[in-house]
């Protein structure tokens, strides 16, 4: 597959960074000389210095032969322009664009991105994603991640295991006997700074993060398992009112209306402005490091704490006082990278990542074959894949047990005709099915090749 990606930023190039391991054909277009040189010296792709929205360019980066091009560079107007002239001029099947502004995404301007007017296919909004990734998280108390797959019958979860989980020192293949009429699959750990897929003699130890997908109705039972009981929050605190902070008020105020909710916005006129677009939340004026300011805000009572203002260390240093101020929980949003395994031995229970959230939205639609969903866990550790199952692919009419599966791929559910199976080696996959599997980023290709009749794109 032949994609362009407009963009050589940390999105644009985590992009190029998985379809160039994929073996695609990859050309990555941006106006800064020193991104375009990282690009090519780090990653098997072609780099492009130049505007991305201009047609010599565009030519030049080969879209006349494209089958997609991906549109992430800092500005939302470059982004829409560079998908129309791809259209328009090109002919490229497929155009995806992140578009942060607000205004163009109002529902009374719905009618902007069709095909007859500024035809891009899908659009990627960063902060919605983001205050949707952390609303799944609020659903799972004791979680740092849960993403539900085939119409929310399954559901991915991440936990960390603490000194006092029943499961740890013991061999996964024990778990079956220990909990028989529980549908879970332990489907990969990450052990200090290093992610590994789980063999049947593996044991879980004290500190592991650990990703394992389970039948939605169970998902308390496991979590008891793991020996998190902890109680969904009634009473939440949001540091930050920008788009993000503003998202999830809104978000909670329609879907959770039991739940308290405050939100700690330091600008004034921004403060008054999400003020008046919230019905029931309140909206205090002042800054999140303040301790009188989280005194009024009553943090010592709150539930959990959501850190998603602009700036990383504001929201490390204000989590890191909530708690110590009592706050039993908090949600801390980090762009940077470098950051992520520092925080976790220091109390914050859950990061939240705009980037990885951004790049997996975007490789969703970027997969081949029947597949449906895609969900990056961790960079660099692989990905968890809902796809239907077709009479032509390797998996179907042979039991599991006879099955070669690709190195660094495991099952982790199947669900036919709306019921949960858990898969054992004695398991036949029948054509129809949805499978939830996880693979390692090296064998995505394959993984595709298993649920491809033809090209397809979704």
């Amino acid at each position: 597959m032949r994609v362009i990606v407009c963009g050589a930023g940390q999105v644009g190039y985590n992009i190029a960074r998985h379809l160039a391991m994929e073996s695609n054909d990859v050309t990555v277009v941006d106006q800064d000389p020193n991104l375009i040189r990282r690009i090519s010296d780090t990653l098997d792709v072609q780099g492009l210095v130049g505007h991305a929205a201009h047609p010599d360019v565009l030519e030049q980066a080969g879209a006349g032969d494209a089958d997609m091009i991906i549109a992430v560079t800092y500005a939302d107007e470059v982004n829409m322009v560079a998908c129309q002239v791809a259209h328009s001029l090109f002919e490229t099947p497929t155009k995806i664009a992140r578009i942060r502004n607000q205004s163009y995404l109002q529902a009374n301007w719905s009618n902007l991105f069709t095909r007859d007017n500024m035809p891009i296919d899908v659009i990627i909004s960063p902060e919605i994603e983001v205050a949707r990734s952390v609303t799944r998280r609020l659903q799972v108390p004791g979680a740092f991640e849960m993403i539900p797959l085939v119409d929310d019958k399954v559901r991915l979860v991440g936990v960390r295991c603490e000194e006092a989980c029943p499961l740890v020192n013991t061999p996964l293949r024990q778990l079956t006997q220990l909990f028989p009429d529980l549908n879970i699959v332990i489907i990969g750990l990450i052990r200090g700074d290093t992610p590994m897929v789980p063999g049947a003699d593996d044991q879980m130890l004290p500190g592991d993060e650990v990703f394992f997908v389970v039948e939605t109705g169970q998902l308390s039972r496991a979590m008891t398992a793991f020996g998190h009981e902890e109680r969904e929050a009634r009473r939440l605190l949001v540091f930050g009112g920008g788009n993000i902070g503003l998202f999830l008020a809104q978000d909670l105020e329609e879907t959770h209306p039991m739940v308290k909710v405050k939100v700690i916005e330091i600008n004034t006129a921004r403060a008054e402005t999400i003020a008046s677009q919230l019905a029931r939340t309140v909206v205090i004026n002042g800054d999140v490091l303040d301790p009188e300011i989280l005194e009024e805000a009553n943090v010592a009572q709150t539930e959990t704490v959501i850190a998603v203002t602009n700036d990383d260390e504001t929201n490390i240093l204000a989590s890191l006082l909530a708690k110590r101020y009592g706050c039993q929980r908090a949600v801390t949003l980090i762009n940077k990278g470098t950051y992520q395994s520092l925080v976790g031995p220091l109390g914050i229970d859950v990061v939240v990542n705009p980037r990885d959230i951004t790049v997996s939205t975007i490789m969703q639609h970027v997969r081949r074959g029947r597949i449906h969903s895609v969900h990056s866990l961790r960079e660099g550790f692989g990905e968890l894949i809902e796809a239907e199952a077709l009479e032509t692919s390797g998996l179907v009419g042979t039991p599991l047990k006879d099955v070669k599966l690709p190195p660094g791929v495991l099952l982790g559910a199947i669900v036919r005709d709306g019921e949960v199976i858990s898969p054992r080696g004695s398991t036949v996959v029948q054509t129809k099915d949805r499978v939830v599997l996880f693979s390692t980023l090296a064998s995505i290709r394959k993984v595709e090749k298993i649920f491809s009749v033809q090209l397809e794109y979704f």
